[in-house]
């Protein structure tokens, strides 16, 4: 059996000589087929066979492929204007799924969760905010205004860091590795200086295999440089996902000023009597808040990892769909908030129950004097949650490109990092590393600007502030850090979503990568080759 080739798809084929080995009778039949003679013809009359008697398969940037590989045997692209998602990898990786909606129950508790915090906020919010009829006897006004210029500050900042970190990958992955370092002896020195022997013997451990690891992942810097590279190159390329993100961003931040707003209304109303003094307090109320503000922002930033996913495979796989609002970026808008949206709120769901599960026994800890139980049940529940919250990351890498449930996404994480897990995760700690460290600085620079706001600010809107405890220019710096770490954090994530995707289509589709993007196909291998010299390129 033959398929047809056009004179331009010889021409590529002629590229992928590197792939086959050396065998003179497969050289003589590439060049036999880009003859004057072959050329001259239609295309419709060019054949060449399905199947080529090759030696063993080649290793392409650490994955074994078949020879030949033939780019051409995907089915042909949908048009762009359709929401489509890219084909199939050549390496026998994920498949591209039926359109369906999956996962729909969890969706329908997410719809349930946001009208129950409307209904709260709608109901018992607006006293909250009334000097004269709240219990707790001050108003919020100042401080809901605070939020919306240090969101938009938070914002503006978050914007630079995109360009920064495709100018500099690799200078920014080295700044931020060592950063990590000292920061641990810095902890490990103020330990022993307080005279905190056991903190400061802990801080010293953990400083030094710190030290160790930096030695051992120093060598794969240029890796993970190339792949964050990579992915700001797809970034760029389809520069819709960053209106996509800021999007995101400004849903996050409408829904943390909702939820805020209903969590004062149920503190006024439920925690506070009328006297001032505060009831006892059921955790069973403080859990439900926790559990809906994590389970929304965990969507919201997970719709994001998913988007930004799909864009990604689009461009890896069909480079055609590129463009500001191209088919893949808006292709993939469409499936993350419908066929996959409820695979996302059911990955999401299950890290908010254990985050809000965590916020609890904080509370309870400082209530009842810091049990030590308290303390260990915070530690077992913050690793659950980053342990699930790691895997969700990956396992949304395969929602946003092929379209699986959430448990066949899963199934797929397992066969990713059983093929090639200390390399996904070595790379994806040196960049996770740099978004770290810059939502850190968004966050202190809101801090620091939040803390010029005193009770003189804003004409009388900080009248009659309610008492937190700290004075109104420290209230705003603890609330400016929060909403430039979570803020920025979710628009990072467009970029590192996009290093994730990399990583997983260089699992599944090197051919393709080096077929459609040749010269980043190129510094990849070169920089695998660095540290991995017999795999073959």
């Amino acid at each position: 059996m033959s398929e047809s080739l056009s004179s331009s798809s010889i021409l590529r084929l002629i590229r992928k000589i590197s792939y086959f080995d050396s065998n003179s009778t497969n050289i003589q039949y590439l060049i036999s087929k880009v003859s004057p003679q072959t050329l001259s013809r239609r295309p419709d009359t060019i054949t060449t066979p399905s199947t080529l008697t090759m030696g063993e398969p080649v290793v392409v940037q650490g994955t074994a492929i078949s020879q030949p590989y033939n780019p051409y045997e995907h089915k042909a692209a949908a048009p762009v204007d359709q929401p489509t998602a890219p084909p199939t990898s050549s390496s026998g990786g994920g498949e591209v799924q039926p359109t369906k909606c999956r996962d729909p129950i969890f969706a329908l508790l997410l719809i349930i969760n946001v009208a129950a915090i409307a209904g709260v906020a709608g109901t018992y919010g607006a006293t909250a905010f009334n000097e004269e009829t709240n219990n707790s006897g001050g108003n919020y006004n100042g401080f809901i205004v605070v939020a919306f210029i240090l969101g938009a500050i938070a914002m503006v900042f978050t914007g630079f860091c995109l360009p920064l970190m495709m100018c500099i990958p690799m200078v920014l992955i080295k700044a931020s590795l060592i950063g990590m370092l000292l920061l641990s002896g810095v902890m490990m020195a103020v330990s022993f200086a307080t005279g905190n022997m056991i903190g400061g013997i802990f801080g010293l451990v953990f400083f030094l295999i710190f030290m160790c690891y930096t030695k051992a992942v120093w060598s794969r810097i240029p890796f993970a440089s190339i792949n964050l590279l990579t992915a700001c190159t797809a970034v760029k390329k389809n520069c819709g996902v960053v209106f996509v993100a800021y999007f995101y961003v400004i849903v996050a931040f409408g829904w943390s000023v909702l939820w805020a707003i209903a969590s004062f209304g149920v503190y006024d109303q439920v925690i506070v009597t009328g006297d001032g003094q505060e009831n006892t307090i059921n955790y069973g109320y403080y859990f439900l808040l926790f559990l809906s503000f994590f389970f929304t922002h965990q969507v919201i930033q997970n719709s994001t990892h998913v988007t930004v996913s799909g864009t990604v495979g689009s461009w890896w796989f069909s480079p055609e769909h590129s463009g500001c609002c191209s088919g893949g970026v808006m292709g993939s808008v469409i499936r993350t908030l419908t066929t996959s949206f409820g695979s996302v709120c059911f990955g999401s769901l299950l890290v908010a129950i254990l985050q809000a599960t965590k916020a609890v026994a904080e509370a309870a800890r400082g209530e009842e004097g810091g049990s030590f139980l308290y303390c260990i049940a915070e530690c077992i529940l913050q690793c659950l949650a980053d342990l699930l919250e790691y895997f969700n990351k990956w396992a949304f890498v395969y929602v946003g490109l092929y379209g699986y449930s959430y448990i066949e996404a899963g199934k797929n994480v397992f066969a990713l990092f059983k093929n090639r897990g200390w390399e996904a995760i070595i790379a994806d700690d040196l960049i996770s590393n740099v978004f770290f460290f810059l939502s850190l600085s968004v966050g202190g620079i809101c801090a620091g600007l939040g803390y010029a706001f005193d009770e003189s600010s804003l004409g009388n809107l900080f009248d009659n502030a309610p008492d937190t405890g700290m004075s109104v220019s420290a209230s705003n710096a603890v609330l400016g850090f929060i909403i430039g770490l979570v803020l920025s954090s979710i628009l990072l994530s467009t970029v590192g979503s996009a290093v994730n995707a990399v990583i997983v289509c260089f699992a599944e589709g090197p051919a393709e990568f080096e077929a459609n993007h040749p010269e980043l196909s190129r510094k990849m291998r070169e920089t695998w080759l660095q540290f991995y010299p017999d795999c073959g390129a």
